[in-house]
C-alpha cells in the first residue's frame, strides 16, 4: 500500500512519520519510509538545489522540473520495488505537492504540471493521501522555529495561501483517496487521528 503525507509547510509531516512507522510496524506490517523531494542519493542532490535560499533566480519551470527528476528516480529505484514485495510504503509528501506547489502556488497550467507528474510517476498513485491541513500563517510561524528553512518556505503568504486552497480543492476532486487531519491540534491528538485514518485504511485493504 502507498501511504502519502501532505500538507502546507509546518504542518508536521515529518515529526509524525517515524511515530506512525513505529506503529505501523508494532502492527506487524512492513513498512519503508521516505520523502520527497529525496529518499534517494540522485533525489537528494536534487533537494540540495531545490531548497538552497541562493537560488532565488529559479524560475516556476525549472523548479517543476526539478520535482520530476527527483520524483521520476525515487518512484524507479524505491516506491515500485517496495510496493512490489508486498510493503507498506509512507511518503512524506508526493505528486499531489507539485500540484498544490507548482500548480496552484505558482499559478501554472494545472493540465500541463498533471502531465508531467504522469510522466515522472509513469502514473503511479497513492492509495491513501492524508492532508495534514493548517492555517498557513501559524504553519509558517512554526517553520521559523525549525532548523529548515528552505527556499520555498521563504515565498510569500499568498503563495502559501494558495498552496493550501489547491490541497483543499485536491481533497473535493478526489474524496476517495483523501483524508484530512486538523494539525493545528495537540500533536498528540494529531497523532491520535493520523493512525486512526491509517488502521480505518489498512482494515479496508
Amino acid at each position: 500500500m502507498f501511504i502519502t503525507l501532505e500538507g502546507p509547510e509546518g504542518s508536521g509531516k515529518t515529526s509524525h512519520i517515524p511515530h506512525l512507522v513505529e506503529y505501523l510496524r508494532e502492527k506487524g506490517y512492513i513498512v519503508f519510509p521516505t520523502r520527497e523531494p529525496g529518499g534517494t542519493s540522485i533525489g537528494e542532490q536534487i533537494r540540495e538545489v531545490i531548497h538552497d535560499l541562493k537560488n532565488v533566480e529559479m524560475h516556476p519551470r525549472t523548479e517543476t522540473l526539478l520535482y520530476q527528476a527527483a520524483r521520476a528516480q525515487i518512484v524507479e529505484q524505491v516506491i515500485r520495488p517496495r510496493l512490489a514485495a508486498g510493503e507498506i510504503v509512507l511518503s512524506d509528501r508526493y505528486a499531489d505537492s507539485t500540484i498544490a506547489y507548482q500548480g496552484y502556488g505558482h499559478q501554472q497550467d494545472l493540465e500541463q504540471v498533471r502531465a508531467l507528474i504522469r510522466y515522472a510517476t509513469g502514473g503511479l498513485v497513492p492509495d491513501l493521501t492524508i492532508l495534514l491541513d493548517l492555517d498557513v500563517e501559524v504553519g509558517l510561524k512554526r517553520k521559523t522555529r525549525q532548523d529548515e528553512w528552505n527556499r520555498l518556505d521563504a515565498y510569500t503568504v499568498d503563495f502559501h495561501r494558495r498552496v493550501r486552497a489547491g490541497y483543499l480543492e485536491m481533497l473535493k476532486l478526489d474524496p476517495a483517496r483523501w483524508s484530512v487531519v486538523d494539525a493545528g491540534q495537540p500533536w498528540e491528538q494529531v497523532q491520535a487521528d493520523l493512525r486512526t485514518v491509517l488502521a480505518s485504511a489498512l482494515g479496508r485493504s
